[in-house]
Formats: C-alpha cells, structure tokens, sequence
C-alpha cells in the first residue's frame, strides 16, 4: 500500500495532522473554528487562531478522522478508544466509529481507528473510502 500523505501543523503545545485522502469534505472544521480552517489560504490550517482546547474539542468532531493530533510529551497521535458504531450521512458516506480492520481486494488488511469513511455514491477515486466526490456528483441518499 501507498504512504498516507499527512500535513503537521504545530503551536508548540500540540500538533494537529491533517491527512488529506481520508478528508471527506463535509467543512465541519470550518463552520466550528472559520479562523482556523481557511481552505482558500495557504496553509489552509492557521492553527495560532484558537487555544488548544477548541482545537482538541473541534478535532474530536471530525467526521472522517483526517484531522487528528497529538501533545508534545506523546509524539504519537491520539486515538480515542470508541465503541463500534455505524453512521449513514445524508447525501454522504457511511461514517464507521471505533477500531476495525479493512481488508482490500488483494487481501492487504490495513487498520483503521477513530472514523472512517466509506464511499456510498461510487464516485471515489480511492474506495472503499470517501473523498467527497459525493458532492460534485450530487450523490442523494
């Protein structure tokens, strides 16, 4: 399997990782912290535009777990622990909470934590997960 591209972005108390293929686009990170997360921009992360907490508690809410973090002492990502649990978005893709581990056709297993997102619109360029080509396809469902 391909590397995962990632983006650091840092404050000095934290780093936030952004991981652009796992993105699905649905701006949850903009409408929650609009100083921060300015696609328009580059680099798009202004992560001196918020403290810490807000960032921890808007990352938490990321619907496709391509933003994630990790603290200074740590130097690894943290990963909450989650219960199982399956979300269909509107319009979008079918949301996977928790630890589980994806198989592709070649039978490489590759484990995933947090959320992941899975294409339901068949217009991705990277299934079974979502890249938000549901939008520009105008996917219902």
């Amino acid at each position: 399997m391909k590397s995962e591209l990632k983006k650091e972005y840092s404050n000095g108390e934290i780093t936030v990782v952004w991981k652009p293929q796992k993105c699905i686009h649905a701006a949850e990170c903009v409408k929650a912290l609009p100083n921060v997360y300015r696609p328009d921009e580059k680099p798009w992360i202004k992560i001196d535009q918020a403290s810490t907490e807000e960032l921890k508690a808007q990352i938490a809410k990321c619907p496709s777990g391509a933003l994630s973090y990790y603290g200074k002492e740590e130097g690894t990502e943290e990963v909450p622990s989650a219960e199982t649990k399956v979300e269909v978005l509107e319009n979008g893709p079918l949301l996977v909470y928790g630890k589980l581990a994806v198989s592709d056709k070649d039978g490489h297993t590759e484990t995933k934590n947090k959320t992941t997102a899975f294409c339901r619109c068949g217009h991705s360029a990277n299934k079974p997960y979502c890249d938000g080509s549901h939008i520009q396809a105008k996917f219902e469902g």
